[in-house]
């Protein structure tokens, strides 16, 4: 099995067409045509890891945050990084980073945080906007359906969990085959009436170029109309966080309890206690100080995130209890994430977890 196999399991899950600007998912080391030896998930790729995977035999690791991330100028060792680098280098190690792609989508980071809280109702707490588009073609009615099915296929007419989801009106095309043209009914020089199917449906507008080529194949005409509009819709199955509604209300000290256990935290750091019930529970991993004030207008009486700054704990403002519970902590479960998308994937295949604590934050209790 390639390495490009591998990636492309992880890239139809999360696109990197939903990273953020700032970010450098994708493949950071090797090449995609290598052979696949194995496979090792990590949050992290540090040197630890990459010596990890060498005594595992495997030349692929998956981390979900990229050991590049700002420009390198000079790779002479001299942080962990560029030890990094090296050492996958030397050894023709594979780095594939799956970073805030991973974090935005439905399914992704913030959803196996949701299932270790057990929470229902999970919503995108901030959908992405300009992330949908529309296409509109025209198709003889008897080759409406084979059209329909090409571009369902490629991607088109998903919304929510519903699929192949597409509006249709009949109406009467026009058209007349110039000089040089090879019309597929109707004669050069006169004007054709055909009855015809409009067709829309909704994409992501990553799936153009794909929507477009299996449209144009399926469609019978010599030259095919289309139209395609970007939406400013949100594209409720992409955005950053998540929210949902607890099974049973808790107070603060029941889910600050809950989140020790769970999550193997020996500390906290939170917001004041406001002595009301919790219900609705806002979660980002990671980094999550932006969504603050998000996570409040959605209602939610509790946020848990990491990498908070002192004067961002005053933006709560006692109108929600914010919990501060580590960086690699709110990401941990990240590897179980990626380990059973690609062990689902590829059942025969050497797909390991790291055994490296790749948390550089120790606690003294």
């Amino acid at each position: 099995m390639k390495i490009a196999e591998v990636i492309n399991v992880l890239e139809q899950f999360a696109p990197p067409a939903y990273q953020e600007s700032y970010d450098n998912a994708g493949l950071l080391t090797g090449n995609s045509e290598w052979e696949c030896m194995g496979i090792i998930c990590t949050l992290d790729a540090t040197e630890a890891v990459m010596e990890e995977a060498l005594q595992k035999n495997c030349n692929l690791i998956i981390a979900h945050h990229p050991i590049i991330f700002r420009g390198l100028k000079k790779i002479t060792g001299k942080n962990y990084a560029e030890k990094a680098i090296i050492k996958a280098i030397k050894n023709d190690i594979a780095i594939y980073a799956i970073h805030t792609n991973l974090d935005n989508v439905i399914k992704g980071v913030n959803d196996r945080i949701a299932d270790k809280l057990g929470l229902g109702n999970r919503k995108i707490l901030t959908p992405k906007a300009g992330e949908l588009m529309k296409l509109f073609t025209f198709v003889p009615v008897e080759y409406a359906e084979n059209v329909r099915s090409a571009i369902f296929n490629a991607g088109c007419g998903q919304i929510g969990n519903y699929s192949e989801c597409s509006f249709n009106t009949q109406g009467t095309g026009t058209f007349k085959g110039g000089e040089g043209s090879d019309p597929f009914i109707g004669s050069i020089g006169q004007r054709h009436e055909e009855n015809e199917i409009k067709i829309e449906a909704i994409f992501p507008a990553y799936l153009g170029g794909n929507i477009v080529a299996a449209l144009i194949k399926a469609h019978p005409y010599e030259e095919v109309a289309y139209d395609i509009i970007p939406l400013s819709n949100e594209y409720l199955q992409v955005g950053s966080g998540l929210t949902g509604d607890l099974a049973d209300s808790l107070n603060e000290e029941q889910l600050l309890q809950k989140l020790k256990i769970n999550f193997g935290l020996s500390v906290i750091r939170h917001t004041k206690r406001l002595g009301k019930p919790i219900k609705k529970v806002a979660v980002c991993g990671g980094a999550g100080s932006f969504l603050i004030e998000r996570a409040i207008a959605a209602g939610a009486d509790f946020y848990i995130t990491s990498d908070i700054k002192y004067h961002e704990f005053f933006d709560a403002d006692d109108r929600i209890v914010i919990a501060d519970i580590g960086h690699w902590e709110s990401e941990q479960f990240t590897i179980d994430l990626l380990f059973d998308l690609l062990r689902l994937k590829f059942p025969n295949f050497a797909v390991l977890k790291t055994e490296i604590r790749t948390n550089p934050v120790w606690y003294f209790i």
